[in-house]
């Protein structure tokens, strides 16, 4: 990617986590980034598209966690479908969490056929897909998906108690929850 292509996304990154999608204009961008008009045009035809690089490189940045979180709990023999639980433990802890930028998105974007509306549903449901991947102990194929939904929602819950709340337990309790669900299996 071009340098200043991912200035502009890394700085627009930063601010939409900040400060929200449409209280964050272009004028501010372009005067924290450096960057000219010209050339975020040359990159973006409009700030909706700049939101979906923004939003294209979490959801990179998120999948590649998780999935290598997955991959390092099974490596070590540790239970896989609770490992998401630990990973937002960390970001709920960390001084980069602004709450959840898929669901923060819906929610400014809330038309269904909208491109930035799309993509964070899109998002949610390969977290889904990632949570039942984890679900190995968990015998049939519609118990697993029925638990993925479950586990799916302690997550988008656990995100929103943390954000709106500013509970940075609730990954734990969270962890708890799908303990005793998957327990109950």
């Amino acid at each position: 990617m071009q340098p200043r292509k991912q200035h502009l996304i890394n700085t627009a990154y930063r601010l939409f986590n900040e400060h929200g999608y449409h209280a964050t204009g272009i004028d501010r961008i372009l005067a924290e980034s450096g960057v000219s008009k010209a050339t975020l045009y040359k990159h973006f035809r409009s700030k909706d598209e700049l939101v979906v690089a923004v939003l294209q490189q979490r959801h990179e940045q998120l999948i590649d966690s998780v999935g290598q979180s997955l991959e390092h709990a099974r490596a070590s023999n540790q239970s896989t479908a609770l490992v998401i639980f630990d990973v937002m433990n960390e970001w709920f802890r960390s001084d980069q969490f602004f709450g959840c930028n898929f669901i923060n998105a819906s929610a400014e974007y809330a038309s269904k056929g909208h491109a930035v509306y799309t993509l964070a549903a899109e998002h949610k449901a390969a977290i889904q897909s990632l949570i039942q991947q984890g679900l190995d102990g968990v015998s049939g194929k519609r118990k697993r998906i029925l638990m993925a939904e479950q586990l799916a929602l302690l997550v988008d819950g656990a995100i929103v108690r943390a954000h709106t709340r500013g509970d940075r337990d609730a990954a734990l309790l969270a962890k708890k929850i799908a303990t005793q669900l998957l327990g109950s299996q």
